[in-house]
């Protein structure tokens, strides 16, 4: 399009969003008018994108990170073709695609959710990470974001990373309205202040008007012709641009104009622009799935006189996994040699992902790399995974279908402290909608789960454990992500004992001590924490009257309340007992810390020996 064309289209999306939110009776207006000019160039002029073939593997990919703006995007599919009008005046209302803020689950040409700011420029950089070093089909990643995220500090994670990792395939284009929710960002209008910051990062950076089109043409080029270093487009806009009574004023954030016909009349009024998008190159379909024999690594019962860790055996089964599949990858918070993911750097360094101390990073590049078809795992210590939180929540709002393995977890890890105890994890990780959550016990249950993770949809959550555990499963025992092992059982029971990890070992030694005294307990490998093995945990309430869970966790969230979960359908509530960890540790050796946590195997056998004293008196 010519520089006119290109002025009537940023009015027509002007018009468009006005409309929307009006429809919608709320919205963000302001921040879609701001941004209408900057949209339209790359629409028009510079996006190679085929909204028929979404999956098409020469696509650029756009990402809004300013997701408030979405009634900007829905415009520009309307523009685009994809949206027709009936439809963009569905904007918020109940059962239409269109959302408040987009996500993927309804969208075709969406990349992820966003909404939650300072998210759309990380993920933007898995995305460039899948190109740059895996896809190699040449298409660009276009990051629209915002000034106010501006202060998150995801976004510099991203901007070192892309840095980092030469991503030249990468642009953030940063409208630079001035304005935020309450009032004006920390730095204005001053694009050089933003400038010196991508700069001191290591990219390009190109400051606009942002609403001169032939200004944003000729930066959108120049990005394209960079190479080595990734581009940030700093563009000063208006917030509410083109409308006298919004246009850059305060108070009107995420709120429709007050007179929307006036202020479409003030635009120029309605138009029916068409873009005709520019086709994406030729390219080769993304990776092929090898379809070779997966060989697990086995262990034989008893292997080894120490044991062996589960998190060892999260290493050697990923690497194993990743020689048996082609899109298996890699990602890790500059901890590999503690988590084990050095074994599959070892082996595939191509698919492997350095992210450094950067955990919002990290997860956000899982997130990338999935929607283009890849399948990560993602590790670090279950303690530092709370950082990502926020990054694995809007992953479950995506729909998106990452990995996360947390290792060292709970109190026995020993004597580094609580700041490195994963204590909140599982509840975190349960929380998440969706998700699957998995405690392996022994080498082989881990190898098995992890092989079992790369098949499951969204969220999947894997706890390891840093010290090493006796070997008490076979290697062809099979464990179903739902299901557990009960591996103690008489029709004697007095109670069931409900453990995961590394107090299945612990509950073991209980019941064989309270064997010897004549009391008969069951014994349950939870190791499916979420979903929960409902029929095995009812079945043992039937029995033996009494649940006692014991973990290696904070009693808030955690496997206690998973057992819960069995009985909410209005089935009577067993005796419930929780041995879990309620104190703040401290440093000590790894059975000192069970003992203190009251999680050991004397600390169960002695809350069995009080259980069947009451019982008794009772």
């Amino acid at each position: 399009m010519n520089a006119a064309e290109l002025v009537e289209l940023g009015q027509q999306l002007r018009v468009d969003s006005v409309r929307a939110s009006a429809a919608a009776g709320s919205g963000h207006p302001t921040s879609s008018m701001s941004a209408a000019d900057l949209m339209a160039v790359l629409l028009a002029n510079h996006l190679r994108y085929d909204f028929e073939r979404p999956a098409h593997p020469g696509n650029d990919r756009f990402v809004l990170s300013k997701g408030h703006a979405s009634p900007l995007l829905y415009s520009a599919y309307k523009a685009a073709g994809a949206v027709e009008d009936a439809e963009l005046l569905t904007f918020r209302k109940l059962g239409s695609a269109l959302e408040g803020h987009p996500t993927p689950r309804r969208l075709p040409w969406l990349e992820t959710a966003t909404g939650s700011l300072g998210q759309g420029l990380p993920v933007g950089v898995g995305i460039a990470l899948a190109g740059k070093r895996l896809d190699r089909t040449g298409y660009r990643v276009w990051v629209l974001c915002g000034d106010s995220e501006l202060a998150e500090g995801s976004i510099w994670e991203a901007a070192e990373h892309a840095s980092y990792e030469n991503l030249d395939n990468l642009t953030a284009i940063i409208d630079v309205n001035r304005l935020g929710q309450r009032g004006p960002t920390r730095h204005g209008h001053d694009l050089d202040a933003y400038a010196r910051r991508f700069q001191a990062f290591g990219w390009h950076t190109v400051e606009i008007d942002g609403h001169d089109v032939d200004a944003i043409d000729r930066a959108y080029g120049e990005a394209r012709s960079t190479t080595g270093q990734p581009t940030a487009i700093l563009a000063r806009t208006l917030k509410g641009k083109g409308v006298e009574a919004v246009q850059d004023r305060e108070g009107l954030h995420g709120k429709p104009l007050p007179d929307a016909d006036e202020a479409i009349a003030e635009l120029g009024g309605r138009r029916d622009l068409r873009v005709h998008v520019h086709e994406p190159p030729a390219a080769r379909m993304l990776h092929a799935v090898r379809a070779g024999h997966l060989e697990l690594p086995r262990w034989d019962k008893g292997d080894s006189e120490k044991g062996v860790a589960t998190r060892n055996a999260y290493g050697q089964a990923l690497a194993a996994l990743g020689t048996g599949r082609g899109d298996i990858v890699a990602l890790d918070g500059e901890v590999s040699d503690s988590t084990r993911a050095e074994f599959f750097a070892k082996e595939h360094p191509d698919r492997f992902f350095e992210c450094y101390i950067a955990e919002q990073q990290m997860v956000a590049a899982a997130v990338g790399l999935a929607t283009r078809g890849w399948v990560p795992y993602a590790s670090t210590f279950a303690a530092f995974l709370t950082r990502a939180y926020d990054f694995v929540r809007m992953a479950s709002v995506s729909g998106a279908g990452i990995n996360l393995v947390g290792s060292h977890a709970g109190v026995a890890i020993g004597p580094d402290g609580p700041s490195q105890m994963g204590l909140e994890d599982l509840a975190m990780m349960r929380a998440v909608h969706g998700s699957t959550v998995l405690y392996p016990c022994d080498a082989n249950q881990t190898a098995r789960l992890v092989a079992a993770m790369a098949g499951l949809d969204g969220i999947r959550y894997l706890r390891t454990s840093r010290g090493e555990s006796p070997v008490i499963y076979g290697p062809d025992e099979d464990f179903p992500v739902g299901g557990s092992k009960v591996l103690r059982a008489s029709e004697r029971d007095r109670m069931t004992l409900v453990a995961a990890g590394v107090t299945v070992h612990e509950a073991l030694a209980a019941a064989d001590a309270l064997d010897r005294e004549g009391i008969q307990v069951r014994v349950i490998d939870l190791y499916s924490v979420k979903p929960v093995d409902r029929p095995t945990l009812r079945r043992a309430a039937e029995d033996t009257g009494c649940l006692v869970t014991v973990e290696d966790h904070h009693e808030e969230g955690g496997l206690g309340d998973a057992v819960l979960d069995a009985f909410l359908d209005g089935r009577p509530v067993p005796r419930l007992v929780r041995l879990a960890v309620r104190g703040m540790p401290g440093s000590a050796a790894p059975d000192q810390q069970l003992h203190a946590a009251g999680i050991d195997a004397e600390s169960i056998a002695a809350a069995g020996r009080l259980l069947v004293e009451e019982a008794v008196v009772r």
